[in-house]
């Protein structure tokens, strides 16, 4: 059947509106939720399943993570370059912001700021990893993250070369006889 221009279009039928769980009143006692899902019960006061990760408790706690600690350090001394660059540069400053004659606040600011950029480093490192091991092909959110690692570390640099360049600037001027 051919339809002329004039004639009526009957108007769309209506819609029931859509549903959103979050347009939902907060659920009460009673929930899907189970103990032994990943996230746990949404019961706040009912512990969570124990975890079989974390079996150590205590003293031998300490020592499982400092054993993980050393092994972070000498997995990124091996396979990271900007990281040894950056450990050796503190092994110069930090020497340096320590035994500088300027206040012992001023000092803490010269190490603190030498050691934010080995932390950021190695977070960045490890946000690397993470998304090498989720998928080593192209992809716009991997991109995405490893490019703001890598602007967390240069913001830290920037602020360790800013931090050196305020408390130490005035003794190098004087020394200079600036």
């Amino acid at each position: 059947m051919k339809r002329d221009l004039n004639d009526k279009i009957p108007p769309p039928a209506a819609t029931p509106p859509r549903h959103h769980p979050f347009d939902e009143e907060e659920p009460h006692a009673e929930t899907d939720a189970h103990p032994h899902e990943p996230l746990g019960p949404d019961d706040q006061l009912t512990p969570l399943p124990p975890n079989p990760y974390k079996r150590h408790r205590g003293i031998t706690r300490a020592w499982f993570a400092l054993k993980h600690s050393l092994n972070g350090f000498r997995v990124a001394i091996r396979e990271e370059s900007a990281f040894r660059q950056e450990l050796t540069l503190a092994a110069l400053m930090l020497p340096i912001g320590a035994f500088a004659p300027v206040p012992a606040p001023s000092r803490a600011l010269l190490i603190a700021s030498v050691l934010l950029v080995l932390i950021v480093e190695l977070l960045n490192s490890s946000v690397e990893a993470a998304i090498d091991r989720i998928s080593l092909e192209r992809h716009e959110l991997s991109k995405r993250a490893k490019d703001l690692g890598s602007a967390a570390v240069t913001v830290a640099l920037f602020a360790c070369v800013t931090t050196w360049g305020f408390v130490l600037g005035p003794v190098v001027a004087r020394w200079l006889g600036f």
